[in-house]
């Protein structure tokens, strides 16, 4: 059967070039034998020679091209093993950083009694001062402070993975941690489906606007529009205060978003946590408060309902005691207090210097799970391209259903589904590494067995009938005469999906994966200087990239030409 032949031909792609040689060889001394049968003798031997020459040129092509093959995958190969060098070389950058427990991002951090029982908890990624990344990499916050008090109070262990106050909520749902401290607020909708600790802060709201802006109070932002924290006390507040002043929402994931969106002018002030709002401005967020301080409710630690009781009761005599000997107050003033951080006022040679190693650590991360993500999307793409291109219409409709289901659903709905749906369902946890892979070789796998179908199906059909007349199978036709001509073609795609797999790793941030834009995420959380840290992520990526597209150019060029 075709099909057969042409997963044979996958496979025998992978092969050493010397079988397809010896192979050949063989091919060569028995075809004019076989093809010649029947012809009279007289009309053998100038036939037999012209063939003989015939083949001999194709046959020297064709060992060239795959020992070019073979070239190219032990390159490729090369590639792949330098990835986990450079992301162990890349950590070293954060010198004595802290420790990072096997198979996760590089991102997670572990405290409190090393003696104790470990204990996962999820957090926010940009809520300074309550969570954020001090320019050394270090997880701190008066949240972090007060868990990890807590834990060396009571004598159990800690790990922080900082996902994303949505990303955490849905973390602790499918039991990928214990609890969440992220500044939560407690109301009566969330403790229907979490348990929560006794308050450990009470939060105030207010309203921001630009410096110099003239607002003073609801009243003046009738026919404006307002920045939210989607999900937030802040956004509840608002919706209340809607329906006596006519104003729009304009709901963001982010408090940067939120300052970056009034500083823009695309909203006219924001509403947010007073303690958020006011390290801001002590960074040097260029806005100001414009109203009194509403009282907002308590924050407390939330687990599961009627899970990690243990964990709860843990947490609420520990709070009672660093309250009772004064710690708590001293975390508070660590951050809120006169003699909290000062805005980062260095030049951007120096932010660029403060920040490159947090930012090296996320390329390293974004390297290596793209080079997993694209060996493992090669194998799918050849797989299912050639499913594509079979005379089964049973195995065609497998490879198309798996295309078009990949290609037409959002990359960020797979990697939600891969951390926080598939452990509900198959009740194990998955490693972040498993389901970042995942989802980026799956999503990439469905474009190139399209790229694969296209490189195939744009070899000239006469190709593989020549080939036929030359004594070869239908498997062997494909892998020596129509794969190596294929693969020639579509190599420009790929290397573009490459590029692609790599900037789409960004996505994953939206897990807690630990890639390049995610460190650029945590940095500018802790100073506000958005655009700055972005522009040196950006300029990262470029060059990262073009230095991949150049070595993959060159390679194209080698192998091809």
């Amino acid at each position: 059967m075709p099909e057969i032949h042409h997963a044979r031909g996958i496979v025998s792609w992978f092969l050493p070039a010397c079988d397809f040689v010896s192979h050949r060889e063989k091919t060569v001394a028995t075809a004019p034998r076989r093809v010649l049968a029947g012809v009279p003798w007289t009309q053998r031997q100038g036939t037999k020679a012209r063939m003989l020459d015939h083949i001999t040129t194709i046959h020297t092509e064709e060992v060239t091209m795959m020992r070019k093959l073979s070239a190219l995958r032990a390159l490729v190969i090369a590639m792949l093993c330098l990835i986990p060098a450079l992301l162990a070389g890349s950590s070293g950058a954060w010198a004595d950083a802290e420790e990072v427990p096997p198979g996760d991002s590089g991102d997670n951090q572990v405290a409190g009694d090393d003696a104790g029982e470990l204990y996962v908890i999820g957090t926010d990624t940009t809520f300074a001062p309550f969570e954020f990344r001090d320019p050394s990499g270090e997880l701190v916050g008066i949240d972090i402070d007060i868990m990890t008090a807590i834990a060396e109070n009571q004598g159990f262990q800690v790990e922080f993975r900082s996902m994303g106050f949505n990303a955490a909520l849905q973390a602790l749902s499918s039991n990928q941690v214990d609890g969440v401290i992220a500044g939560m607020g407690i109301t009566d909708e969330r403790q229907e489906v979490y348990d929560f600790s006794d308050p450990y802060f009470t939060g105030e709201l207010t309203i921001a606007a630009n410096e110099g802006s003239g607002i003073t109070g609801w009243e003046d932002l009738e026919g404006e529009t307002v920045a939210v924290k989607t999900g937030s006390l802040s956004e509840e507040w608002a919706r209340e205060m809607q329906e006596d002043y006519d104003f729009e929402l304009n709901s963001l994931d982010q408090t940067t978003s939120l300052v970056e969106s009034v500083k823009a002018g695309h909203d006219a002030a924001l509403v947010d946590d007073l303690p958020i709002i006011a390290y801001g401005i002590q960074q040097g967020s260029g806005l100001e408060l414009v109203s009194d301080p509403e009282p907002a409710g308590d924050y407390g630690f939330a687990v599961n309902k009627g899970e990690n009781q243990e964990l709860l009761t843990m947490f609420n005599e520990g709070l009672q005691e660093i309250q009772a000997s004064g710690e708590y107050d001293e975390i508070l003033d660590r951050y809120l207090g006169e003699d909290a951080e000062g805005p980062d006022n260095s030049t951007f040679i120096g932010l660029l210097q403060t920040s490159l190693p947090a930012l090296m650590i996320g390329l390293g991360n974004t390297l290596a799970i793209t080079g997993i993500s694209f060996a493992m999307a090669m194998v799918l793409g050849l797989v299912f391209g050639f499913l594509k291109v079979s005379s089964n219409i049973v195995l065609r409709g497998i490879a198309t259903t798996y295309v078009n289901l990949f290609r037409g659903t959002p990359v960020l709905v797979w990697a939600f589904f891969f951390y926080f749906g598939l452990p509900q369902l198959i009740q194990t946890e998955v490693n972040i590494w498993v389901a970042g892979a995942l989802t980026l070789s799956l999503n990439a796998g469905a474009y190139i067995a399209e790229i694969v179908r296209g490189g195939i199906q744009s070899v000239d059909s006469g190709q593989q009938e020549a080939a036929r007349s030359l004594a070869l199978t239908s498997g062997q036709s494909m892998r020596y005469v129509v794969l190596p001509q294929a693969f020639k073609i579509m190599t420009p795609s790929l290397i573009n999906q490459l590029v692609i797999m790599i900037k789409d790793s960004s996505l994953l941030l939206a897990i807690g994966f630990g890639e390049l834009l995610y460190q650029a995420q945590q940095i500018y959380a802790a100073n506000f200087r958005v655009t700055e840290v972005l522009a040196i992520a950006g300029l990262i990526y470029f060059i990262a990239i073009y230095l991949l597209t150049k070595l993959a150019n060159f390679v194209d060029k080698k192998v091809n030409h």
